[in-house]
Formats: C-alpha cells, structure tokens, sequence
C-alpha cells in the first residue's frame, strides 16, 4: 500500500471509530431525550468526525432552529461519500427550512435543493415514512416552477401505497381534502384505519379530520380508542388537546392533557414542548 492509500485508509478507520465513542453513543441518547445543546457539546470535541456523527450534529443544530449550521453539517457528510436516505432527508429538511427563512432571492434555490434532497431519499428508500412524508407536502405546498403540484403528489401517495397501504391511503386522504372532496378523504383515512387497526396514529388521523368536521361525538370515541390501545404514547394526549382547542370544546380538559404532557419524557419525534405551550397560550386567552 502507497502513501496516499494508507493516509486514507487511516483517516477513514478514525473516522469510523468516532461514531462509536461513548461520547457519541451518550449524545444520540441526549438527541433522543431533546436535549439537543447537551448533545452538541458531547459532538463537538470529537476528532475526525464521521458522516453518522455529523449527520447527528446536523439533526441537533436543526432542532435548535440553527438552520445554516445544520447545512455545513450535513453537507460534510455528504461530502464524505456513500450518503444515507436519513441524511438526504435531514439536508432536504435544513434546506426546507432556510427556503422558509429567507430573501426572496435566495429562497427559490433553497426549495428547489430541498426537494432534491427529498427526492433522493424517498428514491433510496420508498419505504420511509418521514422521507416520503416530507418530500409528499413539498409537493403538496410548492408552486408547480419550484416542482411542486398534486399530480406529483398523487403519483407518490400511490408508490407508496404499494408499499405501504395504510399510509398510501392516509397520503391520498390529503389530496382529496385538499380537492375538498371530504367524503372521499374521510373513505381513504377509514381504509388506512381498517388496514392498520393498532396503529395508534391511523386513529389519531380519522380522529382530528372528524373533529375539524365538527363531528365532535365520533372524534371522541377514537380519541378514546386511542388511549385504550396505547395510554403512555404523548401524541394521543397532544392531539385530542388540540382538537379540543381547535373546536373551542373541553378547555379545561385540554389543559390538562397538555400539562400531563409537558411532563412527560418526549423524544424529537413528538411535538415539540414550544408547539404544546403555544396551545396552553390560546386557552389563557
């Protein structure tokens, strides 16, 4: 072996080895628990990072709202080669989020390079529900010159149903109330619920389109089934909180719910603790 080749060679098993520090293992852990800056100062000191630790730095920037730091991170990854479906969809989310928070100028080439890195990620892996899910409402809320448009939509809700039923037939749900077509969306999310009948979030869904219908009295029962099948999971709490915010309905229930929910131990896949506060502001007037 050359030189050169062993110089890499070097750098690369450095690099793989990071990602298996307790240091890391510790800062996943913290990234799990949404203590994001505690993570960050566990990443920082680590030499030779890897694309996993910078992805994880990338992840944690983002929830901490540091858009741009997000980018450099999770662009060096990408730079090292052989990216993941998760990396392509967190860049394609740090960009998602500049095009939102910036100049007119500048946020055109942001979404254009947030929905590559969606796309991507969906190509790699179909499968993913957060991948297609976020590149489905880029193309559900984009202008058709930035390739947005519902026909992209429709066509990535069916791939995915063939995939996944359940969650194809929830995408199709969004199209067709979007078309306000509400009986048919309210037929997929009922297909999606008999397909997936434990899947606490294919109730959740029926459960808050109902309630937004005003269909007060069958958007409680689900809520309620909801809880029977999986009473720790903080979503049920949050979501039957909102609805009754929503509707100016059980206030005082609501308050409750979003308390207990504070309380508990959530994980960045949640809604976050500001999103929560936000609703308890709306009750207090």
């Amino acid at each position: 072996m050359d030189m050169n080749r062993l110089c890499v060679a070097l750098c690369w098993s450095a690099s793989l080895f990071a990602a298996h520090l307790p240091e890391y293992e510790r800062a996943r852990e913290l990234y799990q628990r949404t203590e994001y800056r505690q993570s960050l100062n566990l990443l920082a000191p680590i030499p030779n990072k890897d694309a996993e630790t910078l992805l994880l730095i990338g992840k944690n920037e983002f929830m901490l709202g540091e858009y741009k730091r997000a980018t450099d991170a999770l662009e060096k990854a990408l730079a090292l080669g052989d990216p993941s479906a998760e990396l392509y969809l967190w860049l394609g989310r740090a960009y998602g989020r500049r095009a939102e928070t910036a100049n007119p100028f500048t946020a055109p080439g942001y979404a254009s390079r947030a929905r590559r890195m969606f796309e991507k990620a969906a190509e790699m892996d179909i499968s993913n529900r957060q991948a297609v899910g976020d590149l489905f409402d880029y193309y559900m809320g984009a202008p058709g010159i930035l390739g947005g448009g519902l026909n992209k939509a429709e066509d990535l809700a069916h791939r995915m149903e063939a995939v996944d039923p359940a969650e194809g037939q929830y995408l199709l749900a969004q199209i067709e109330d979007k078309r306000k077509r509400y009986d048919m969306a309210e037929q997929h999310l009922r297909r999606a619920l008999e397909l997936a009948p434990r899947q606490v979030n294919r109730i959740l869904d029926l459960a808050r389109y109902l309630s937004k219908h005003g269909r007060s009295q069958e958007s409680e029962a689900l809520f309620q089934q909801a809880e029977a099948i999986a009473p720790a999971n903080p979503r049920v709490l949050y979501y039957r909180a909102e609805a009754y915010i929503e509707s100016q309905r059980n206030l005082d229930d609501a308050r409750r719910l979003l308390e207990q929910y504070l309380s508990l131990p959530l994980t960045p896949d949640d809604p976050p603790r500001e999103s929560a506060k936000m609703l308890l502001d709306k009750i207090h007037g």
